[in-house]
């Protein structure tokens, strides 16, 4: 009998609001893990290298955000691994908030930048990207979102139309203490893809409070199968890293395409929009 493809995922769980020398230093680390563990990606949060705290992030230089990210490079190159980390890039016009796919051999294979920025602080200083996120892992079709673009479903359900099995999505659900208890308690952080679409979905979030002590962040990174039910889930104040094993046989996408197909009417215009998505998904964000 052959045996169905499977691709083993690691998520990485990590503080939010730390210097980019200790965040880069934990990076590394948990790319050595992942591959000591086989996992052939590793997911870590959003704008994990640089961190999310803006009062931060804002004094880093570019040169000294670039020399991470190639470090970082260097690092999965030299553990033969997929990884998929986070910088928030100074632009001519404001920042944006990245995520950059690399590949086993260290090149960078794709960037998404995040749609809709949350947070004043963010809301203040970024601008959001301008394309849907299309690319692929060892030939099995992947798509991404960054945190508060979960919120919003055409951002995945649209790739999902176009042929994507598994939805990445770095988070960095920080808020105020009582916003960010009141979420766990409601399970508002991300919401699984699953039941909506019959793909994988692997969440990376942060945990941690920020210097001043006035926000924290909820935790519990996860990877869920095609239905929803979780795979692995994380705790709520540790940094740590999550594994699972996808069995892409079970992501047939059901869901998405039941949507495509039917009312017939609108078929027409999600073909549309499928074609706009992978006519971009190659575009640098700028």
């Amino acid at each position: 009998m052959k045996s169905r493809p499977v691709l083993q995922v690691s998520c990485v769980q990590l503080n939010w609001a730390k210097s980019l020398d200790r965040n880069l230093d934990r990076c590394l680390h948990f790319i050595g893990q992942a591959a000591a563990e086989r996992s052939r990606v590793v997911l870590f949060p959003e704008a994990n290298l640089t961190g999310y705290y803006f009062p931060d992030l804002i004094k880093l230089s570019p040169k000294a955000v670039a020399d991470a990210l190639g470090k970082t490079r260097r690092a999965a190159a030299e553990a033969g691994i997929w990884a998929i980390v986070g910088t928030i890039k100074k632009t001519r016009d404001r920042y944006l908030n990245l995520a950059h796919v690399i590949s086993p051999d260290g090149a960078i294979v794709h960037e998404y930048a995040k749609i809709h920025p949350a947070g004043r602080d963010e809301r203040k200083h970024c601008r959001g990207g301008n394309k849907l996120s299309l690319f692929e892992i060892d030939g099995v079709l992947c798509t991404l979102v960054i945190c508060r673009d979960g919120r919003h479903p055409e951002l995945y359900r649209i790739p999902a139309m176009a042929g994507a099995q598994v939805l990445f999505q770095p988070s960095c659900s920080s808020d105020e203490i009582e916003a960010v208890i009141w979420k766990r308690v409601s399970g508002r952080a991300q919401q699984p893809a699953g039941p909506t679409t019959r793909i994988f979905h692997c969440v990376a979030n942060t945990v941690g409070q920020s210097p001043d002590g006035r926000q924290t962040s909820s935790g519990q990174s996860f990877i869920r199968e095609p239905a929803g039910m979780p795979l692995a889930e994380a705790g709520l104040y540790q940094e740590e890293m999550i594994t699972a094993v996808l069995d892409l046989g079970r992501a047939d996408r059901g869901y998405a395409l039941d949507s495509l197909a039917s009312p017939p009417f609108l078929r027409p215009y999600w073909e549309g929009m499928i074609r706009k998505a992978r006519e971009r998904a190659g575009l640098k964000p700028r």
